[in-house]
C-alpha cells in the first residue's frame, strides 16, 4: 500500500509526497519537476544543491528540471533558456495506484503570456511511475493542421560521491557537440571526469551507465537518440545559480533528450513521448 498526499513547502510552492512500499518520491507544481526518489533500502537517486532555496519562479537546482519547448538557448533575445516549462505552474491531471506502482500525469495549459514563445495549438504532459525504477515521460500531441518542431530535454541530476571516482559508459559508436565544436567520435565506451564537461551525444545506444564505489545506476532511454552529458567543473560552479563551489565533485548531468538532429517534428495529428528509466542495479 501507499500514499499521495499533496503539500505545500514552506516557500510556497506546492508538491506532491509519494510514500509506498517500494519508494519515496517528491514532485513539484512548479515545472512538474521531480527533485526527491529514493527506492526503498538504496541510496536517493536523484541530486539537489544545498544551496537551491525552491523559490517561485526558479527552476530547482537539481531532480529532473522539464527542458521544453526547447533545449539551450532559443536564439531568439528575451527567450528563456531552456524554454518556460520549468518555471510554470502544471496541473496534477490523475494519480493511479497499480501492484505498488503510482502513476502521476502532470499538464502545462500554455498561457497567453507564454505564447508569445510557443503560439501552437499542441498539448504537453509529464507522466511519472514510480516504484523500484523511475520512469519519467513527457508527450506531445499536436493539435494544429501543419507541423510543428521541438526540442526538449529531462535534464536529470544524479548524486556522486566524489566525481573523480565516476565512469560513465555505454557511449561507444557515438558522435558529440562539445563547447560549441564538434561532431567528435567518441573514441571509447567510457568517460571519466578531470575538466568541464558539457558534451551533447547524437546516435547515442539506448542505455548508460554510472558507475561509483557506491553503485550502478542505469538509465535507458525510449525515443530518443540524443543525451547530454553535463558537468560544470570548478570554474563554472563559482557562476552558477543556487550551487555551491564545490558542488560539481558531488552530481552529474546524463540527460536524456531530442536535440539536434534528434528534434521533434510532429506532423498534424501526431504524438510523440520521451522517455527515461533509471534505477540502481
Amino acid at each position: 500500500m501507499g500514499s499521495v498526499t499533496t503539500k505545500k513547502h514552506p516557500n510556497g510552492l506546492d508538491y506532491v509526497e509519494v510514500n509506498t512500499d517500494l519508494c519515496q518520491a517528491r514532485i513539484f507544481m512548479q515545472g512538474a519537476q521531480i527533485d526527491q526518489f529514493t527506492p526503498t533500502g538504496k541510496a536517493p537517486l536523484l541530486w539537489v544543491s544545498e544551496a537551491d532555496d525552491y523559490q517561485i519562479g526558479n527552476g530547482i537546482r537539481g531532480g529532473i528540471p522539464v527542458c521544453w519547448p526547447w533545449f539551450g538557448m532559443n536564439g531568439v533575445e528575451g527567450f528563456p533558456q531552456h524554454g518556460f516549462a520549468r518555471t510554470r505552474i502544471w496541473d496534477l491531471d490523475s494519480v493511479k495506484m497499480r501492484d505498488q506502482l503510482v502513476d502521476l500525469t502532470f499538464s502545462l495549459k500554455i498561457s497567453e503570456h507564454d505564447k508569445q514563445y510557443w503560439p501552437h495549438d499542441t498539448e504537453v504532459k509529464v507522466l511519472f511511475t514510480l516504484g523500484e525504477t523511475l520512469s519519467v515521460s513527457i508527450v506531445n500531441q499536436n493539435n494544429t493542421d501543419y507541423e510543428v518542431s521541438l526540442t526538449q530535454a529531462l535534464h536529470t541530476y544524479f548524486p556522486v560521491k566524489d566525481i573523480h571516482q565516476l565512469k560513465a559508459s555505454g557511449f561507444s559508436q557515438s558522435k558529440y557537440i562539445e563547447f560549441g565544436k564538434g561532431p567528435y567520435k567518441q573514441p571509447t565506451d567510457d568517460v571519466s571526469f578531470d575538466k568541464e564537461t558539457d558534451r551533447v551525444y547524437t546516435d547515442l545506444s539506448l542505455v548508460q551507465h554510472l558507475h561509483t564505489p557506491e553503485g550502478t545506476i542505469e538509465v535507458s532511454r525510449e525515443n530518443s537518440r540524443s543525451a547530454v552529458l553535463w558537468n560544470p567543473w570548478i570554474e563554472k560552479s563559482t557562476r552558477l545559480s543556487r550551487f555551491k563551489a564545490d558542488d560539481y565533485l558531488s552530481m552529474v548531468c546524463l540527460e536524456a533528450a531530442n536535440v539536434l538532429e534528434d528534434k521533434v517534428t510532429l506532423a498534424a495529428g501526431e504524438c510523440h513521448i520521451l522517455t527515461t528509466h533509471i534505477r540502481w542495479v
